[in-house]
């Protein structure tokens, strides 16, 4: 039976129960993972967790670093990085608010596995590593859809190594540009992805450089697949563009 690291054991660490209070501001009710608590449970938790505001391009972890907090995004969007030897930077995530990160460290003890940087001005709430694998024990619900956020994050791991050991750059690049369009589709059977994603932020998650996004951008808008509004990019022909990802996955 696997034993979790004494450093993270839940032994001493006990949420503290607090009063119900009508005043707004640190809530963690925007926290998707923390949705099926009540106000007094979830309260709790906001009580004993560390808040933070950082500013655009902030870091909020370093990679390697000690620290074993849980990170919920409560305001802003974060970056999940790493950097090659070279120095290159590696986009490896995009969290929005409602999100959370550092639940590896709080899970084994072990040193951050990536760095995290604030996109836009964000505030987060940390919990101890204690705290939360005590909310875990309480909450079968959340334990189950924890489980199930890692196990996603296995699947894009393992889709995201697979397209880097298989696909040429361009190809990857569309997979990128599909991927984001699935979560941005309309009504009207097309996808705005809002606001314009940079071509450094793309090359970077895809290990390529930013010519070759540009270059494969422009391919698809010829080809009528993609558009730029003023603020937006708008992915016109989804069916083709998954056919073209496909084609070169096998799939």
């Amino acid at each position: 039976m696997y034993a979790l690291p004494a450093s993270v054991m839940p032994v001493h660490a006990k949420l503290e129960e607090w009063p119900l209070s009508d005043e707004g501001g640190q809530s963690l009710a925007s926290i998707d993972l923390l949705a099926v608590l009540a106000a007094r449970e979830r309260q709790a938790i906001e009580q004993n967790c560390s808040w933070k505001r950082y500013d655009t391009h902030e870091q909020i972890i370093d990679r390697q670093s000690e620290t074993s907090d849980v990170c919920f995004v409560v305001e802003g969007n974060v970056r999940i990085v790493n950097y090659s030897l070279s120095g290159r930077e590696i986009t490896l995530d995009d969290l929005d608010a409602g999100a959370f990160f550092g639940e590896l460290s709080a899970l084994d003890g072990r040193p951050r596995s990536a760095g995290v940087m604030a996109l836009t001005n964000t505030l987060i709430a940390s919990l101890a590593p204690n705290m939360f694998l005590e909310v875990l024990a309480k909450h079968p619900e959340i334990a189950l859809k924890f489980m199930t956020h890692l196990a996603l994050v296995v699947r894009n791991a393992t889709d995201r190594i697979m397209d880097l050991s298989t696909l040429a750059a361009n190809n990857r690049v569309q997979a990128d540009l599909l991927r984001q369009a699935r979560s941005n589709m309309n009504d009207g059977g097309e996808s705005v992805i809002k606001p314009i994603p940079m071509h450094a932020d793309i090359a970077s998650r895809v290990s390529t450089t930013r010519e070759t996004v540009a270059r494969v951008l422009s391919d698809l808008a010829r080809e009528g697949i993609v558009r730029r509004t003023k603020d937006s990019l708008v992915i016109t022909d989804i069916d083709r563009l998954t056919h073209m990802v496909e084609l070169v996955r096998g799939e």
